[in-house]
């Protein structure tokens, strides 16, 4: 969707909740009460009302925009730009595009989106053939270290990343040649090197038929406890342009989007970058499709995922 459509669909804050409303009954509605999915819309109060218990609830009740006073229409804006670009936006850039008062209330909206494209990758697995490695992506060092830069240490600290992709292995008939196909990505934070972190984000993110491709790391040592088949090659530059390809063409993408855009992110915010950037890669051939299922991401009722 670019701008001009965006303005034509969305004129007013109306045909935004609107949209909304549309959105959230297709996706299905669940009461907080009873969990009861039968639900009849009360055009006067803008609410849905249980047909089971009765129970209200509003428009925004159970998504991220829940508690926020920013209207319907400035966070679909928000979400349209960060869909328009290829790369993504800054906050500061979405602030001066939204015209609004104050950076830290676009920079907090930007949060929330990012953390239900995260949610929303979340509810799915990789299967068949994935590849499988770490990258480290420079972070803001604390402030606390503002003493280390004065010594000439840098201002940037390594945080260490598992990087996952679906690789489809493919061969030309006609030449012989060997080559791969990527599908979808997934990208976590890990907090330490240990083998225990390695596989609980192997069993939270694979399909248990999985067959994985990764090197020789001591802390990939379980992996085949969690998935079909492992197989392990030896880290060198071969297997860097060839078993584990889209694993290094993501992170190298990764860490030239980060850097050309946000420039400095602190290490506690990494995971939602790379929820975004995830959410776009894997939906690259979306295209004016990738604002509807943004939408979708954020109009989402997550708390239901921990009743």
């Amino acid at each position: 969707m670019n701008l001009l459509h965006f303005i034509e669909q969305f004129p007013d804050e109306t045909s935004c909740k609107v949209h909304l409303r549309d959105v959230r009954e297709r996706d299905g509605l669940i009461c907080k009460k009873c969990n009861g999915t039968k639900h009849y819309w009360l055009k006067a109060k803008w609410m849905w009302q249980c047909s089971d218990c009765r129970f209200r609830t509003t428009l925004r009740s159970g998504t991220m925009m829940e508690h926020s006073n920013l209207p319907v229409r400035t966070w679909y804006l928000a979400m349209a730009f960060m869909t328009y670009s290829k790369k993504g936006i800054s906050a500061t850039e979405l602030q001066r595009q939204l015209n609004h008062s104050r950076y830290t209330t676009i920079w907090s909206l930007m949060h929330k989106i990012r953390t239900a494209v995260g949610k929303r990758d979340d509810l799915y697995k990789l299967e068949d053939m994935v590849e499988f490695d770490e990258g480290y992506f420079e972070v803001a060092t604390k402030e606390k270290d503002k003493q280390q830069l004065k010594r000439g240490r840098g201002s940037q600290r390594q945080s260490n990343v598992a990087v996952m992709a679906e690789s489809t292995p493919l061969e030309d008939l006609q030449t012989g040649k060997k080559s791969s196909h990527c599908r979808y990505f997934k990208m976590k934070v890990l907090d330490t090197h240990r083998a225990e972190e390695v596989n609980t984000t192997i069993a939270n993110s694979f399909d248990e038929m999985s067959i994985v491709f990764s090197d020789k790391s001591t802390s990939y040592v379980d992996i085949s406890d969690y998935v079909e088949m492992h197989v392990t090659e030896k880290s060198s530059r071969e297997t860097t342009v060839t078993t584990l390809k889209w694993v290094h063409i993501a992170i190298s993408n990764a860490k030239r989007t980060l850097l050309g855009i946000y420039h400095k992110i602190k290490g506690k915010y990494l995971q939602n970058y790379l929820h975004e950037f995830c959410y776009k890669l894997n939906r690259r051939y979306f295209g004016e499709r990738l604002f509807d299922r943004l939408v979708l991401a954020v109009s989402f009722q997550y708390w239901y995922k921990s009743v």
